[in-house]
């Protein structure tokens, strides 16, 4: 993200603050959709903790996580701010509740990327990567298409990082509701690890260049990619 296009604020300035600009309309949407609708499911599953708590709804400023967001703007995965939840709320079917719970933020993401691509898929907007747009589409044309693009590169950015099964990413509750219920038990037992892990392949990943979580979530945002619009992001 900003990062990798770091020398384009030495080289032309003016077109890296319409690059943050773009990023920035495309990060706030992508994140208060995924933590909203955590709480949209929790509370239709009878737990009212996230509509007590103001999070129950399509304001950004409750869902938005200062780290969260920087990291997703400035190196490509990031989260936002977590949606407290009462898994008692969900009585003897906590395990599976809460894995739908969780599931279901990188759900939306996926679908708020389908959406976002109807007009390239309607054609109306080009690809911006594509030849076409390249040669002959106009300077409006272009910049709808790369807003787009971005929209849909952040959030199967979210969908697929969030589905990582290591805590406090959301991965780590759906998969003990996959799982048989001791298992299950068992791997909620392994949370306090997650993230000192997360954060060590974070840390590597800026300080070391080991580019360990792109080679992870860049085939699966690519196969997503290319199922939702037809074309591959990286």
């Amino acid at each position: 993200m900003i990062l990798r296009n770091l020398e384009l604020l030495w080289q032309d300035p003016v077109t890296f603050i319409l690059f943050l600009a773009v990023s920035l309309g495309a990060l706030v949407p992508a994140i208060t959709v995924h933590e909203f609708s955590h709480a949209l499911v929790a509370t239709r599953l009878g737990d009212d903790t996230p509509r007590s708590l103001g999070r129950l709804s399509l304001n950004p400023l409750v869902h938005l996580d200062l780290m969260g967001s920087l990291m997703l703007l400035f190196v490509g995965f990031g989260w936002g701010k977590p949606v407290p939840v009462n898994a008692w709320a969900f009585g003897r079917n906590a395990l599976r509740s809460m894995s739908l719970v969780a599931l279901a933020g990188p759900v939306s993401n996926v679908l708020f990327a389908i959406v976002l691509a109807i007009p390239f898929r309607a054609g109306l907007v080009p690809w911006p990567f594509s030849a076409e747009a390249q040669l002959f589409g106009s300077t409006v044309s272009y910049l709808a298409g790369y807003a787009l693009f971005t929209g849909i590169l952040f959030n199967l950015l979210l969908a697929v990082f969030n589905l990582i099964p290591v805590a406090p990413l959301d991965g780590s509750k759906v998969l003990p509701g996959l799982l048989p219920k001791r298992l299950g038990r068992s791997y909620y037992r392994l949370e306090r690890w997650g993230p000192g892990i997360l954060m060590a392949v974070i840390g590597m990943d800026i300080f070391f260049g080991t580019r360990l979580l792109f080679r992870f979530l860049g085939p699966p945002v690519n196969f997503l990619s290319g199922v939702v619009v037809g074309h591959p992001v990286f």
